[in-house]
């Protein structure tokens, strides 16, 4: 039988016009399906933020989101802000990875000195796979000569120069707006080629939003200055931000400073703003509800205003869960007596201060336009350590005008003489936009000139000496700050005039020995200081040690230091944690048997060590005189499951012999 043929043969030119066909009829399929369903086609903007550490969140890009979704215009519910964070510590490719799977419509990033370098480069990479994606950027690092940054980078679109919330909101909304003019520009064109339509003009530009520069083609366009925020008017950004537990949370009470340091850019900023105090005490619950460890306070003085330190301070006390910890910036001498009430009868551990120093010498304090009352600064780090409740947190910056070698070892030793819990040392960044940059030359400073920009010499300061003060700055941090050599630490303070020429001579043993650049033990370390001891005590005094050592060192047997100091050391050592490993010249501990079971009632939890010295409590931060022989052995009971708030060092018990009593604890 014959197969009839069919009326329609799939020849190439056949196929090519039921192609066609078919297009046109999916197409305008999807127009009708898309305008009767609103053209709901999701626009993402990715905001990216590179963190320095992963415990770290981003403010910056939280408050940038929070602030859009509660004000943002003509956003379509499935347009959508997302963040993705990442760390300096992720490496390059696996962040450029995440970026290009987040298919985004917008990208933007959170420019700092620390992240600055990773940003540049991702978005150049970025641009190569997706060259049609706008890449905008802001931040402190970018703000300032922002044209050279967009002729440098030419694949970033624009810069948010300055505060962001609602430069971003109106970001967002132009391209949402603009996602969705395109959409009907290819709606119109598809009509107009069925004659059912008219071409319209885009009425939105970005040139109507303030505070952003672009680029037009080779032009660098700059828009109207953005006129500064009310602080209330940003929406709580912390509310949909997940699990912060394992996280420090950075909040903002208020902007801006009220001083005018040079080296500093909120300077920059002369109008100071602060955040309704209701509101502040409402969003502090939330953290305080959710047991977060740390909230870092971002305010540049916190205590500037007196009754919103003492509202937001009041609240936190009343409503402590015995578990979060709060950091703040404060000037000290701005502390009044009221507030320092406050303070001292909050939970220890419950606030830590951090309090700026910078310099103790008069010509440079005066040159950086800094306002501080030096002995009223000193009365109160010591009026708050009465309490010992409270982390000190002091810092120095080296390299600042009028500061040579001498007077920054002058300004080391003054504030050393207070006993913060941490000193922080730190070195002149000559940031974009600073007073300090912009007079640069007239002080001679010579500097990096990549981030973070530190400061290589100055008019007062040559190279070799900075070299020597990052050697004191890295001694500083092995012995004093990490809090493994406190005890240690209060004897040598018995021997050594200057804090700062111990670190100093430290510092030059370990470049001698080829120690620098090695990773030690911490039992090493311990080994190391030791050495460095017996070689300073042992032999005939320098002349430069003689000036810095103290009658007492210079009297003292050499031998009998270095027996306190072997001591100090596994005091130390016992002291953070129950150590697995002795040094060498520890004692045998199967001596003293019978005192370890009568008083070790928690196992690996607590510890017995005997000492022929009894070394000092907690309060004694300062010794006046090397620890002495006792007549009878000393045994410390370390208790590791009660440590101290501020510090995570065990409680001590000393157990004496008695004749009559045996053994008794004091």
């Amino acid at each position: 039988m014959k197969k009839r043929k069919s009326g329609f043969t799939l020849s190439g030119k056949n196929l090519a016009a039921g192609n066609r066909i078919f297009l046109y009829v999916a197409t305008r399929f999807f127009l009708r399906y898309n305008e009767k369903n609103g053209g709901k086609k999701k626009m993402k903007i990715l905001l990216t933020a590179i963190n320095a550490k992963y415990i770290h969140s981003n403010l910056a890009v939280y408050n940038l989101r929070a602030y859009a979704a509660h004000y943002a215009k003509g956003m379509a519910d499935s347009d959508t802000v997302e963040i993705g964070e990442y760390t300096i510590n992720n490496q390059m490719e696996d962040i450029l990875e995440g970026i290009y799977k987040a298919k985004p419509d917008v990208l933007m990033f959170s420019c700092y000195i620390w992240n600055i370098a990773f940003v540049e480069e991702l978005a150049e990479e970025f641009h190569k796979l997706r060259p049609e994606v706008p890449v905008w950027v802001g931040g402190p690092e970018v703000s300032y000569e922002t044209e050279s940054f967009l002729r440098e980078h030419p694949q970033i679109t624009g810069v948010m120069i300055g505060e962001g919330e609602k430069t971003f909101c109106e970001l967002a909304e132009y391209y949402a707006g603009k996602s969705r003019r395109d959409k009907e520009k290819q709606k119109i064109q598809e009509t107009q080629r069925t004659g059912e339509g008219k071409s319209t003009e885009e009425r939105s530009k970005p040139g109507e939003i303030p505070g952003i520069a672009y680029r037009n083609g080779d032009e660098i366009i700059f828009t109207a200055p953005r006129e500064m925020l009310d602080l209330s008017d940003i929406p709580f950004c912390y509310d949909k931000a997940g699990d912060f537990k394992n996280r420090i949370i950075y909040y903002e009470s208020s902007r801006g400073c009220p001083f005018s340091c040079s080296y500093c850019l909120s300077s920059v900023e002369k109008q100071l703003r602060f955040r309704d105090a209701e509101l502040v005490k409402k969003e502090l619950q939330f953290f305080i509800d959710r047991e977060v460890p740390q909230v870092k306070f971002v305010d540049r003085t916190f205590n500037c205003n007196h009754a919103h330190a003492m509202e937001i301070w009041s609240y936190i006390k009343e409503h402590d869960n015995g578990i979060t910890n709060f950091h703040f910036e404060i000037s000290a001498d701005l502390l009044r007596e009221e507030e320092l009430a406050l303070i001292g009868t909050m939970r220890p551990g419950l606030i830590q201060l951090e309090i700026g120093v910078q310099s103790t010498n008069g010509a440079t304090i005066k040159e950086i336009h800094r306002t501080m009352q030096l002995e009223r600064l000193k009365e109160v780090v010591k009026e708050v350590q009465k309490h010992e409740n409270i982390h000190e947190h002091l810092d120095l910056i080296a390299g600042l005008p009028f500061e040579d070698y001498d007077t920054f070892a002058k300004s080391f030793d003054e504030i050393y003489e207070l006993r913060p819990n941490q000193l922080q040392l730190g070195f002149l960044k000559v940031l974009k936009g600073s007073y300090m940059y912009e007079h640069a030359k007239e002080y001679e400073i010579e500097y990096h000139s990549r981030p973070p920009y530190e400061v290589l010499k100055t008019k007062w300061l040559p190279y070799e000496d900075v070299l020597k003060i990052r050697q004191v700055e890295e001694m500083l941090e092995v012995y004093y700050n990490s809090g493994q050599f406190e005890i240690t630490m209060k004897v040598l303070g018995v021997l050594f005039k200057s804090a700062f020429f111990m670190f100093q001579e430290l510092g030059k043993y370990y470049e001698r020995n080829g120690y620098f650049g090695m990773s030690h033990a911490r039992i090493r370390r311990s080994e190391i200081l030791l050495e460095f001891i017996k070689e300073t005590f042992a032999g005939d005094i320098t002349a430069g040690e003689q000036r810095n050592i103290t009658e007492t060192g210079k009297k003292a047997d050499h031998l009998e230091i270095l027996d306190i100091i072997k001591e100090s050391l596994i005091f130390d050592l016992y002291y953070r944690e129950n150590c697995k490993s002795r040094p060498v010249w520890a004692k045998d501990l199967s001596v003293w048997k019978q005192v370890t079971r009568a008083y070790c009632k928690n196992g690996k939890q607590s510890h017995v060590e005997c000492f022929s010295y009894r070394f000092p409590d907690k309060g004694e931060r300062v010794l006046k005189e090397l620890p002495k022989r006792a007549g009878k052995p000393l045994y410390a009971l370390f208790d590791y499951t009660d440590r101290d708030p501020l510090d995570h060092q065990a409680k001590v018990t000393w157990i004496m012999e008695d004749e009559d009593a045996g053994l008794c604890s004091h």
